[in-house]
């Protein structure tokens, strides 16, 4: 795993992006994941990638190469290489102190290297140079990442290429390359970034409408629609808050189009009584939730899972909605599919959990994962007139789905109330509240989730399926677990993994029957609360017989799982993973800091 630091505006993470590109087209596997502060300038930004032959799903434990743009970075980072591990850095103007043992300093004459009029900047292209010959890629590979990146401005190209070759001819003459040498594979692969994914599968989905206010780290996937959208059909537009957003994607929706929104937890939290809006008119949207750290303002740049009571108490009464969380920036492009087909096929609003990790994060993918057709499933829907004299909106039907009307519809005139209503539409309070037709159109409503559940893909173990122990988790903890278990499996600790996607509706005949007999089950989420496993219980009545859990805006790392799991099966009941390895989270003095964007938004 290489890490590079530095402060915000240093550069880093385009020197990190150059070095995925780089990988990537050499047919190497990446996973990235940048910790960074809520400043525009300053403060510390610590990006860790890792890069393999094989596919990966999650930051690795060891720091095996690093580059340090500023002493910040050197101070913080350098103890975290093992033995065999390099640190490239400018000699110029960083100091490097005692170096673990085992360790290469690579300090780089960067003044000589990169000419005396080369801008501040180009100490990272120097670095990069470096390092990539130190790993053993390819130089025409980072050459022609730079083509690419200024093919629009040849000069630019020269400069950063003369540089690179630079850092790479002097790394490789004076220092020792890393002792397993990054290879080459055939394989043909995508650099993606999570939100892209999200966007790139709406627009698959058939998404006509997107609406939102941004907020970080939802940010992304409005930044795509605007730049994608209008070319592919899409109204794109930014609203003045998240009250507006939630109110003009329902609209949209009830329209007739597919339509979308997303935000963080304090947008979510504005758009709670919409969502009580779409359950009882009965109108398929979606409403994406990237979490982040909580409460409030909380941290609006760190990664959290505990936005998951938030979503479940998303607005007051017996309100119908879907909740899923999926597992993968890969599944974030697929789960779009299911969400839209789900949302309309049932006539209601899905709730789409993201995080941080997963859609701030970029990993690749085989060029041939997206290529792919996506199924497009409307529902009952009606866009035309039929003939039918008699339309009744909210008919009673024995799935609890009505056939839907496309507003303008001749002989197909009916009322949208937020109030309840009978089948019609029409309000059951204007004199009096008729309570039969209360509960027979609570009881139509709620029918439908009987159908959301058949309609689901069922869970599934992986691992050994005889197995006493396993491990359960929801959403993005889905890659980091699949690892730890591998690891324990090989130690001799027998285990498996649950991963549940689908929330509400809880598929708890399925998950009951997997769980059953098990002698240890433990749950791995990210939140202080441990909300998941209270979901878990509450809906089978399984109680979980321990919990490992991480809430300090930091992923987890497979170690942490693996000896969170170890802490479990000695009897401990709960284990905050934070806690078994600090390393570089202790305290440390902050840098300067310019320009905080550390609002809401």
């Amino acid at each position: 795993m290489v890490g590079i630091g530095g402060a915000a505006g240093d550069g880093g993470a385009s020197t990190a992006d150059n070095l995925a590109l780089t990988s990537a087209r050499q047919g190497l596997h990446v996973y990235v994941y940048t910790s960074y502060q809520s400043l525009i300038r300053g403060g510390h930004s610590w990006i860790r990638l890792r890069i393999s032959t094989k596919n990966v799903n999650n930051v690795n434990d060891q720091v095996g190469a690093m580059i340090a743009l500023n002493q910040d970075s050197m101070d913080r980072h350098l103890q975290e290489l093992g033995k065999g591990g390099i640190c490239v850095y400018n000699g110029d103007k960083i100091k490097p102190g005692k170096a673990p043992e085992g360790v290469q300093l690579c300090p780089l004459p960067v003044f000589e290297l990169a000419g005396k009029d080369a801008l501040p900047i180009m100490q990272n292209t120097v670095a990069l140079g470096a390092l990539t010959g130190l790993l053993g890629l390819e130089f025409h590979s980072l050459e022609s990442v730079f083509e690419h990146t200024f093919k629009k401005k040849p000069q630019v190209v020269k400069a950063n290429v003369d540089a690179a070759k630079a850092g790479y001819d002097f790394a490789v003459k004076t220092y020792k390359k890393v002792s397993n040498p990054l290879g080459k594979t055939d394989a043909k692969l995508a650099m993606v970034h999570g939100n892209n994914m999200i966007a790139l599968g709406a627009a698959n989905a058939g998404l006509k409408v997107y609406c939102a206010y941004p907020m970080s780290p939802a940010s992304g996937v409005l930044h795509w629609m605007g730049a994608h959208g209008p070319s592919l059909g899409i109204c794109v537009r930014q609203v003045e808050d998240e009250i507006g957003v939630a109110n003009m994607t329902i609209g949209a929706a009830q329209m007739g189009v597919r339509a979308m929104c997303a935000t963080s937890g304090g947008g979510f939290a504005l758009m709670t009584e919409a969502i009580g809006m779409a359950s009882i008119m009965e109108i398929p949207l979606v409403m994406i939730n990237v979490m982040r750290g909580g409460p409030s303002t909380g941290l609006p740049t760190k990664q959290e899972q505990g936005d998951l009571n938030q979503a479940i108490g998303a607005s007051q009464g017996d309100f119908q909605r879907i909740i899923m969380a999926p597992t993968s920036i890969a599944d974030c492009y697929t789960s779009m599919e299911e969400a839209f087909n789900l949302a309309e096929k049932f006539q209601m609003p899905v709730l789409y959990l993201s995080d941080l990790l997963m859609s701030e994060g970029h990993m690749t993918l085989e060029t041939s994962f997206l290529d792919r057709e996506f199924k497009i499933d409307r529902g009952e829907m009606i866009f035309e007139d039929d003939g039918n004299k008699a339309y009744y909106r909210y008919k009673d039907t024995p799935s609890g789905v009505s056939p839907r009307a496309i507003p303008g519809i001749p002989n197909h005139l009916y009322v949208s109330a937020t109030d309840e209503h009978d089948d019609d539409g029409v309000t059951i309070s204007d004199v009096y509240t008729d309570p039969v037709t209360r509960k027979r159109v609570v009881d139509k409503r709620e029918r439908k989730m009987a159908g959301v559940l058949a309609a689901l893909p069922k869970p599934k173990l992986e691992g050994p399926a005889d197995a006493d122990t396993t491990i359960v988790t929801y959403g993005s903890c889905w890659g980091v677990v699949n690892e730890a278990v591998e690891r324990l499996n090989k130690e001799g600790i027998k285990c498996n993994h649950l991963s549940i996607k689908f929330l509400v509706p809880f598929q708890e005949k399925e998950v009951t029957e997997l769980l059953k007999g098990k002698k240890n089950i433990i749950v791995v989420e990210m939140n202080k609360g441990g909300q998941f496993a209270r979901h878990l219980r509450a809906e089978t009545g399984i109680t979980a017989t321990g919990k490992v859990l991480k809430y300090d805006g930091e992923p987890y790392e497979p170690k942490h799982v693996v000896a969170g799991i170890k802490e479990c099966l000695k009897g401990k009941k709960v284990v905050e993973a934070e806690s078994l390895e600090p390393g570089w989270r202790t305290p440390h003095p902050p840098g300067p800091g310019v320009l905080s964007t550390s609002s809401a938004h």
